[in-house]
């Protein structure tokens, strides 16, 4: 009888110390969420939608804006999942690496713009909870996540575009060969 009382009050507080911890994301991050992804949105009505789109397009010929500053924006302004739908101002052969490049971009981001990958954000606070408890800024984590990600992402993209090049023109000379 002793275990099932045992049982039965410990059972209860794992759903206790779950709903403490949904109680604390709605009076916290909850917020800072909305109101972040609704300044990101007000921007773009503010602009006009069609001028963005325009604006991407006309740049996404660049590779460095191909591989850092569009999945940056993508990220920020379309969140994930999403932000995999600015591949379409790309060319067919770009969207491998585009690709590639903002989903290697959804974690580093989460420290400064929260909203971007909700999902990630438990990774984040975890690393940044243990970060502060050994006595660092987590700001500065943030920072350092954000910074390493773009390089992370721009080598993730050259790397990708070469190998997707490589595999194309691999596969039309099999066509050729009728292999």
């Amino acid at each position: 009888m002793k275990y099932i009382e045992w049982f039965g009050t410990n059972f209860i507080g794992l759903f206790e110390a779950g709903a403490e911890v949904f109680k604390s994301f709605m009076t916290g991050i909850i917020p800072l969420l909305i109101v972040l992804l609704t300044f990101t949105n007000a921007i773009i009505a503010l602009i006009g939608a069609d001028k963005v789109e325009n604006w991407v397009i006309k740049r996404s010929n660049n590779i460095f804006f191909r591989y850092t500053i569009m999945p940056i924006l993508a990220v920020l302004l379309l969140t994930n999942p999403m932000c995999y739908t600015f591949g379409r101002f790309l060319k067919e052969e770009h969207k491998p690496a585009f690709y590639d490049a903002t989903v290697s971009f959804v974690h580093p981001v989460t420290g400064i713009f929260p909203y971007a990958n909700a999902g990630e954000l438990f990774v984040f606070l975890g690393i940044a909870d243990g970060v502060a408890k050994a006595g660092y800024n987590q700001g500065s984590l943030a920072a350092r996540y954000f910074i390493a990600g773009i390089i992370v992402i721009f080598i993730r993209g050259i790397v990708t575009e070469r190998i997707t090049k490589f595999l194309t023109s691999r596969k039309a000379n099999n066509k050729a060969r009728g292999v």
